[in-house]
């Protein structure tokens, strides 16, 4: 018997992969907070969606200031998450169900309370006395140049111990790395390897464009467009020298090297900035970068017209080099899609067609924790709030808790989440919305992402194929999408209001409706997809 043989595609090409945020998934120890054990106590029912992977945010050793990002060791489990005999178990746990499982890495910055920098701070001699980075202060005694925080301030902490500044691009407790020392790069691909052998199936890499800042520590210049809305002093400028380090790129090729010693890693990069595209397309060129990235075209834009996504399309044409795009429509840190992008009275129908679009992009798709259900953003008041960066801003950021309020199971208390009140409260319309409420209605939502998320394994042309013919009309979007012999035409109406439409094709079959799409009609949000035997 001949073997079958070999899938020339690596499994992550056009995978979907579904973020879990271990704080907020399921309570399995009835404190409040999601935990390991309880994520491998709900993998069936993400392996039930038909999706590929599961991506893990932070559960590593941390003070929890910024709720993981902020990691104190990162090679040991935090003890609200679990154990790493936890994180064993629900590996073993994916791979039996045919999940891979890819894991958060945090390079650009750690805790203020990890080992490397407390030794750092102790003097200027030490041995990790450059591991992060330290500037003297002005001669008026001010930080060393104009670099603003995200969350609000400058991006410079004084620290009487040592007798300078410190760096940090977020809060003042996650100090900067620096990454142009080569003992750092070492230290960081030797918690890749502690991972890698343990099993994982790859990474995710946050804020990869701050993982590297200008060492002349030159003054950023102030942003030139000032007609958007201005919530932080991070907004005024453009971070020329505080991010996108060319040198970064070279770090990441060590990452590759190592990642390209184990068997089908995924590397996934998270990259924000003004000409994202441009950035994006220098981490993952050629073959010896990152596999993928995905940017922010989609996750805080306030609303998605066909006008959109073709444009962002335009940027990732099927050509040999141009690397491998990524997508996601709502995350951890973006507020939930369907309070974005359309009116409360239609959300029910408008996730659904949201889901159909997102695979049908060209790239990887991510979904977020919830999405299947359609789940909306959750209302925090202020004296709830547990993100730092909206306690800072308030009230002009949004708080990033409304997309991290916890996954609603059934009808019991917290939503089956916890016997415990949760870390944040769940809202009455998410609960609503809980799994069990949706499983046995075909039409739900959760039963329609059943059928729609596993379309991708099924077809080539949506998992693999290049993105031709695109037409917009109004709220209509058409395109095709193209592989291996087969082309699917993709139909979308992502207004409230029906559109003109017609198929006078006889040689079509229809493998997708959503809405009470027909070949004569196409309601409100609803979508069509056939199968073109030209």
């Amino acid at each position: 018997m001949n073997p079958k043989p070999a899938d020339p595609f690596p499994w992550w090409r056009g995978a979907t992969i579904y973020q879990v945020y271990p704080r907020s998934f399921q309570d399995s120890g009835g404190d409040g907070i999601g935990d390991l054990a309880g994520i491998t106590r709900r993998l069936d029912h993400i392996a039930s969606l038909g999706v590929d992977a599961v991506w893990l945010s932070p559960f590593y050793t941390s003070p929890m200031r910024d709720f993981g990002y902020d990691v104190a060791d990162y090679c040991d489990v935090d003890p609200v998450f679990g154990t790493l005999a936890d994180f064993d178990a629900l590996l073993a746990r994916a791979h039996e169900l045919g999940l891979k499982l890819l894991v958060d890495q945090i390079y650009a910055h750690s805790s203020s309370d990890h080992a490397w920098f407390r030794e750092s701070r102790r003097d200027r001699t030490n041995a990790k006395a450059d591991w992060y980075v330290w500037a003297d202060p002005r001669a008026d005694g001010t930080p060393p140049n104009n670099w603003q925080s995200m969350f609000g301030g400058p991006a410079w902490k004084w620290d009487p111990e040592r007798a300078q500044y410190y760096m940090h691009n977020f809060l003042s407790s996650q100090p900067q790395l620096n990454l142009h020392n080569g003992e750092v790069q070492d230290a960081i691909l030797d918690v890749a390897r502690f991972w890698l052998d343990r099993g994982v199936d790859g990474f995710r890499i946050d804020a990869l464009n701050f993982a590297m800042h200008d060492p002349e520590l030159r003054d950023n210049p102030p942003a030139a467009l000032l007609h958007k809305p201005l919530v932080r002093p991070f907004d005024y400028q453009h971070q020329t020298y505080s991010q996108f380090h060319r040198d970064t790129p070279r770090f990441l090729e060590r990452l590759r090297q190592l990642t390209d010693q184990y068997d089908g890693i995924f590397t996934l990069a998270e990259v924000c900035a003004d000409d994202g595209n441009v950035a994006i397309k220098r981490f993952i060129k050629g073959t010896s970068r990152m596999n993928s990235a995905y940017g922010f075209d989609f996750l805080y834009s306030p609303e998605l017209t066909p006008t959109l996504i073709a444009t962002v399309m335009s940027h990732w044409p099927d050509e040999k080099d141009m690397g491998w795009p990524s997508w996601a429509f709502e995350n951890h840190d973006a507020p939930r899609a369907v309070s974005r992008w359309c009116a409360p009275a239609d959300r029910d129908r408008f996730a659904r067609v949201k889901l159909a679009l997102l695979i049908a992009l060209r790239g990887t798709v991510i979904v977020y924790q919830g999405e299947e259900l359609g789940l909306e953003q959750d209302d925090i008041p202020f004296e709830l709030l547990k993100d730092p960066e909206a306690i800072a801003n308030w009230p002009r950021t949004l708080s990033r808790d409304g997309a991290r309020t916890p996954m609603p199971w059934d009808d019991s208390a917290h939503g089956g989440f916890s016997t415990a009140e949760p870390w944040l409260p769940l809202g009455e319309a998410n609960g609503a919305r809980a799994v069990s409420m949706q499983q046995d209605d075909p039409e739900s939502t959760l039963n329609i992402a059943r059928r729609i998320l596993p379309m991708r394994r099924d077809h080539p042309a949506l998992r693999l194929g290049g993105f031709e013919n695109c037409q917009i009309e109004g709220d209509l979007l058409v395109f095709d999408r193209v592989a291996q012999g087969q082309r699917i035409r993709c139909l979308f109406n992502l207004g409230p209001k029906p559109v003109p439409f017609s198929d006078t094709s006889q040689d079509t079959q229809i493998i997708l409706s959503i809405g009470g799409a027909t070949r004569t009609r196409l309601p409100g949000y609803a979508c069509l997809f056939w199968e073109c035997d030209w």
